[in-house]
Order: structure tokens, then sequence, then C-alpha cells
């Protein structure tokens, strides 16, 4: 199946008033499961590939490439997403290698020049039919930085949809990056005003953070694509140290690979359905 770009995807996902799931792929095996979780639930997914990831990986079109293969090879709708990318050079890479979707960063930038960089880029990805992402109020946790206090203005959030062009905003309503305690307080009436000011589909940055109820909450206020990565890499590791612990003589990786990847496909497809069924919680 050909790739997706975000902006239908969201589109859809917003009107039903679901949310759609966009997890963080690490290795292999995330886009594995995370293939396998979207197909039994029947609805897209969202893989991303975080600039972080590509430091770890040497590169991007290692992981990227292997990513796209599977996107393409899935029976239900996928988007691969570049996520929280500040560097222009990988942003090209990203749209060259063939990324249906990508998010430049610009969030630490004075804001005359953010904006003007991200409608640099949405120009370049729109030529191309690719979706753009931005953020603005930067959430809390990128880089050791948890600043759950931040958040984003609704009236400044219009503004800079206008200004840029972006097809999804993402906005700092209480979350925070790399939480493992999901109690995380997201400021609902916040998440509302903004969806009724900005035209365009809402992202939850630091959803690992959130617990079930709250993410529910924060999609029937009006957020749509919910980014998840610590959460679902705390449930693989936790699979993988369960079984290395019943089984200490084990050498192939495989083995234990295996063990992780089917708690980490588990554990998607519940939150798949969990983001889907957020309307009727």
């Amino acid at each position: 199946m050909p790739l997706s770009p975000l902006t239908p995807v969201a589109a859809r996902a917003r009107e039903a008033g679901h949310g759609l799931a966009a997890f963080n792929v690490i290795h292999l095996e995330n886009a594995e499961s995370f293939r396998i979780a979207a197909e039994a639930v029947g609805v897209p997914v969202v893989m991303q590939i975080s600039q972080n990831c590509v430091k770890y990986h040497g590169g991007l079109a290692p992981i990227g490439l292997a990513t796209l293969e599977i996107a393409r090879r899935s029976e239900v709708d996928v988007v691969v997403h570049l996520d929280h990318a500040d560097d222009l050079d990988l942003v090209k890479e990203a749209l060259d290698l063939g990324f249906s979707s990508i998010m430049y960063d610009g969030s630490k930038l004075p804001d005359t020049e953010n904006r003007a960089r991200t409608a640099d880029v949405v120009k370049a990805a729109h030529e191309l039919g690719v979706s753009v992402e931005a953020e603005l109020g930067e959430v809390g946790g990128k880089d050791g930085v948890h600043d759950p206090s931040a958040r984003t203005d609704p009236a400044d959030a219009a503004r800079f949809v206008a200004d840029t062009g972006v097809d999804l905003l993402a906005v700092a309503v209480g979350s925070s990056h790399a939480m493992t305690e999901r109690t995380a307080a997201l400021d609902e009436q916040l998440i509302s005003a903004i969806a009724a000011e900005v035209p365009v589909p809402l992202v939850l940055h630091g959803s690992s953070g959130v617990a079930d109820e709250n993410i529910q909450a924060a999609i029937r206020a009006g957020m749509t694509k919910i980014n998840v990565s610590t959460h679902l890499n705390k449930v693989y590791t936790g699979a993988v140290r369960g079984f290395l612990d019943q089984n200490p003589t084990v050498v192939d990786t495989r083995k234990w690979m295996k063990a992780g990847r089917q708690a980490g496909t588990g554990e998607a497809e519940r939150l798949i359905r969990l983001f889907k069924d957020a309307a009727q919680g």
C-alpha cells in the first residue's frame, strides 16, 4: 500500500473524534509491531523517527528505509514521519527518501525566525505532497528540560498556523517528554480553546506521561495526533528483562527481542483502540 500523507489521515481522525496513534520507531522491531497492531485494529498509524533516533543509528537512511518498506507492506494506511527535526539537512534527506510527513521543530528559535523557517519548510514539503507538523510553546522534556508549566496561547497558535501554513500543530498543554510515570496533568480547557481557534489538527507530545482516561479526555477536548514513545519503550524493556530473568542461559538475541516485540505489539494495539474509542469514553 502506498504511504499516506499525514494531513488527510489526521483530518479524518479529527472529524470522527478519534485519536491518531503516533509511535516512535527506535529499531526495526518497533516498526514491525506497530504495523501488526494497526492492522489488528484496522485503522491508520503514524510511525515516527526522531532526530535523536537518527543520531543513534548514525544516519537516517538505514532505519528510515527499513521503516518505509514495512509501511508499504501494511494493509492499513501508514504515515512515515520525521519527528522533532531542527536540522534542515535532515528534513531534506527525509523528503528525498520518501517520508510522507515531517515535523520541523523551530520552537527554540526566536519567534520571527521560527515562523520564517517553518514557512520555508512547508513550501518545500508541500511541493512534494508531504505534510508538515510544527510546535508552538515548547513542550518540556527534550534534552532533559522538563517544563510542564509551559503553555501555548490559542490566539498565537492561530496566527502561527496562518503565518506558516503548517498542516498540524503540536501545542504545550501540560505534558512533558520522556516521563516514565503517567502523572501529567493536562489543561483540557486550554486544549478546547486552542482547538476552537486553530483550523488544523492538534498534536499531543509527551503522551507517555498521561494516564489513559486523561488522554481520552484530551482527544474529546480537541487533540488528534497522540505521540507515544517512552511508555512503549518501558513495556518493551520490561518484557525483555522478564524473559532474561526466566531464561538466564539464552544467548540468541532473537528470542528476547521477540518477547519485547510481542509485548510492544500488544500495548500498541491497546493504545490504538483506546485513542480510537475516545469519543465513547
